[in-house]
C-alpha cells in the first residue's frame, strides 16, 4: 500500500505509466463488437481469450453452427462478438456472436442503402404482404412487399424461392432496424437500358407492322411490338371519328399498322397513331348525302349497338334502337357479326363534331305504315294475344310483326277492367277494333269493348234530371255501386249524392239488393259521363211538393223532416 501513497515515488510512478500503456492498447467497453480467439473447446461450449478481460467468455456451439460458422470452431480461430456485459451476477463475461453478426450485417446494409448499391439475398419464406428476404452476406432478414417481387403479377413464386438473387434495398428504418428490398427495381433497371437500346431504333413516321392489341385506359390503347416494347395509341389518334372508348374499336389480341408520330428518349416513350395512316374522310365528306342507302362494315359489336365503317377510317355507331322497328330488345349480336356488310341510311352529318348518325331499319319496310294502310282506325280485326301482363294484353293481328297495345279498361265497358283481364291467357283468339295508330312514337292502341254493343247507348234517349230505377249492387265508403235497371253499365252515386240531411248520407243505410229511385244528375253522350243522384231526386220531389201542398199542416204527412220549415218561410214571403 505504501507504493500507492507516495505519488512521488519513482516506482509509482514506473508502475502508473506501465498501467496507462496496457489500458491504452485494449478499451473494453460493453456495448461494442470485439473479437475473441478460441483457447478450448467442449462438447458444449467454446472458450475464448479476449486480452483485457479477467475471465473467458463462453459460446454455445449450437449457436455458432446455426449462424454457419461450424468450420470455425478450431483452436486458434478468432470469431466476433458483442459484449454485452463485463460482469453479471454471477461475475462471469456475457457474449453474444449471434447479435455481433446481426449488427455487422446491418452497418453493411447501411453502406449499400447509402451507396445505392444492390445487395445479394434468397426469398426464405412468405408472410403477409409479401416475402421474408435473408441476406447472403450477414443473414440479415428483410421484407419483400407482393408489389416489388416482379413488374408483372406472378401467380407462383416457387421457382424464386431459395436462390440467390440481387434485390434493391427501397427502404430502411435505423430506429426499429427494419429494412425494405425490391426486385422489381433490379429488373426494371436492366430493363430500362434494354429499352433505351430498342426506342432508338425507331423514329417519327416510321409505319410499324402487325403491332397487338395488349390493353385499353380511359385515355387511350396498349399495343405490343413484337414482343420488345409497349407504344401508346392515345384515344384522339385512333380514328378520325368520335371515340369513347378503345374498346369500341379494337379487341384484345387483333393486329393493327401503327404510325410512329413521337419518340420520348428521356421518357423511353413512343407515340403512335392509327388514322394517320389514312386521310381525314371528313375533308370530303360532302360525298355523303342524308337519307341515302350505303354499304358500311360492321367492324365492332357492342351491347348497345355496332361501330360500322363506312370507309377506311370514318367510323360511326349504329345504335340498338336504329336495328329494328318491331323487335324491342333486339341487339346487334343476334343480327350481325363482325365484317358484315350491310345497308343504311344515313341521317346525320355534324363535321364540326364530327359524328356520322347511321340507320338500318329506314332501309326496311316500315311495319306501322304497312299496318296503318290494311288496317286504319275504326278497323275490326281478328289477333292472338302474344303477351300479357298485369294491367294489359299485347296483341298481333296477322302476319305483321307488330304487337298491338290493349288496356284492360278496353275489355269491358264496366269498371273492373283488372278483373276481366284474368279471363284472358297467352295464346288466345280476339276480335279487336283499332282505336289509335302513331307511326312516329310506333304505337298500336285497339280495344275489344268496342266491338260489342254499347251499354251507354241505353242513355241516349234519357235527359237530365230524368227519373230512373236502379239496383244497389254494393255499398263501401265513397258510397253506392248501382246498376240502371235494364242496362249492363255499373255506375256509382257519391255519398254527397245520396240524401239532402247529412245525417241520412250514410252508405251503411243500404246492405245492397235494394231498388231505389234517383235522378240524373250530369250527362253527356260523347264522353260517356253520367252522374246519378238520390238527393237531386229528393229536392225534385221536394219542390214538386211544396208547389203542390201550400199549407203547412199537409207538408207534415210528407217524408220530409224539413219540409214544414219550408212551408214557413214560404208563407213568410207571401206577407
Amino acid at each position: 500500500m505504501e507504493i500507492y501513497k507516495d505519488l512521488s515515488n519513482p516506482e509509482t510512478q514506473e508502475f502508473k505509466k506501465l498501467l496507462n500503456s496496457q489500458l491504452s492498447k485494449i478499451q473494453i467497453e460493453e456495448g461494442k463488437i470485439i473479437d475473441g480467439k478460441i483457447n478450448k473447446i467442449t462438447d458444449k461450449f467454446v472458450f475464448l481469450f479476449v486480452e483485457g478481460l479477467k475471465s473467458e467468455p463462453v459460446l454455445d456451439i449450437n449457436e455458432l453452427k446455426s449462424m454457419g460458422l461450424g468450420e470455425k470452431i478450431k483452436i486458434g480461430e478468432k470469431i466476433s462478438v458483442l459484449l454485452e456485459k463485463i460482469e453479471d451476477k454471477n461475475g462471469e463475461v456475457l457474449v453474444s456472436a449471434n447479435k455481433a453478426q446481426k449488427i455487422k450485417g446491418w452497418d453493411k446494409l447501411v453502406q449499400a442503402y447509402e451507396k445505392n448499391e444492390p445487395i445479394m439475398g434468397k426469398i426464405t419464406s412468405k408472410c403477409k404482404g409479401g416475402c421474408i428476404v435473408e441476406h447472403i452476406d450477414t443473414g440479415s432478414l428483410m421484407f419483400l412487399p407482393g408489389s416489388q417481387i416482379s413488374d408483372k403479377p406472378l401467380k407462383d413464386i416457387s421457382h424464386l424461392m431459395n436462390e440467390p438473387q440481387k434485390f434493391a434495398l427501397i427502404k430502411l428504418d435505423k430506429v426499429r432496424g427494419n429494412a425494405c428490398v425490391s426486385r422489381r427495381e433490379i429488373i426494371s433497371s436492366f430493363k430500362k437500358e434494354d429499352k433505351a437500346k430498342i426506342i432508338e431504333k425507331y423514329k417519327e413516321g416510321d409505319i410499324i407492322k402487325g403491332a397487338e392489341v395488349k390493353g385499353y385506359s380511359t385515355f387511350g390503347c396498349f399495343f405490343n411490338v413484337n414482343g420488345e416494347l409497349d407504344v401508346l395509341v392515345h384515344l384522339q389518334e385512333i380514328s378520325y371519328s368520335r371515340v369513347n372508348h378503345p374498346d369500341e374499336v379494337f379487341n384484345i389480341g387483333e393486329k393493327h399498322d401503327l404510325k410512329v408520330i413521337s419518340v420520348d428518349k428521356e421518357k423511353l416513350q413512343v407515340g403512335c397513331s392509327v388514322k394517320q395512316l389514312s386521310p381525314d374522310p371528313f375533308e370530303h365528306i360532302e360525298n355523303y348525302a342524308l337519307n341515302k342507302v350505303y354499304k358500311v362494315k360492321v367492324v365492332k359489336i357492342m351491347d348497345f349497338g355496332a361501330f360500322c365503317e363506312l370507309e377506311p377510317g370514318l367510323t360511326t355507331l349504329l345504335h340498338s334502337s336504329e336495328l329494328s322497328w318491331s323487335k324491342k330488345n333486339v341487339t346487334a349480336k343476334k343480327m350481325f357479326k363482325v365484317n358484315d356488310e350491310i345497308d343504311c341510311i344515313i341521317t346525320e352529318i355534324n363535321k364540326e363534331k364530327r359524328r356520322v348518325a347511321i340507320s338500318h331499319r329506314l332501309t326496311l319496310e316500315n311495319p306501322f305504315e304497312t299496318f296503318e294502310k290494311k288496317f286504319p282506325v275504326g278497323t275490326i280485326a281478328e289477333g292472338t294475344i302474344v303477351n300479357k301482363n298485369e294491367y294489359s294484353l299485347f296483341v298481333k293481328i296477322e302476319d305483321i310483326e307488330i304487337d298491338t297495345f290493349l288496356h284492360c279498361n278496353d275489355l269491358t265497358y264496366s269498371n273492373n277492367g283488372e278483373e276481366e283481364l284474368t279471363k284472358y291467357k297467352k295464346g288466345d283468339k280476339i276480335k279487336v277494333k283499332v282505336l289509335e295508330i302513331k307511326v312516329s312514337d310506333q304505337k298500336i292502341r285497339v280495344g275489344f269493348r268496342q266491338t260489342q254493343p254499347d251499354p251507354f247507348d241505353w242513355f241516349k234517349d234519357k235527359k237530365i234530371k230524368q227519373t230512373i230505377t236502379v239496383k244497389i249492387i254494393s255499398t263501401d265508403n265513397k258510397g253506392l255501386n248501382v246498376r240502371p235497371e235494364g242496362c249492363d253499365l255499373d255506375l256509382s252515386i257519391k255519398k254527397s249524392n245520396i240524401a239532402i240531411n247529412a245525417a241520412d248520407s250514410r252508405p251503411s243505410r243500404f246492405t245492397g239488393g235494394e231498388r231505389i229511385d234517383c235522378a240524373i244528375a250530369e250527362l253527356d253522350i260523347e264522353k260517356r259521363k253520367v252522374v246519378l243522384s238520390i238527393k237531386l231526386l229528393e229536392e225534385i220531389e221536394k219542390k214538386e211538393a211544396l208547389a203542390k201542398y201550400g199549407s203547412e199542416g199537409s207538408g207534415k204527412n210528407l217524408p220530409f223532416s224539413s219540409l214544414s220549415e219550408d212551408l214557413k218561410k214560404k208563407d213568410k214571403k207571401k206577407d
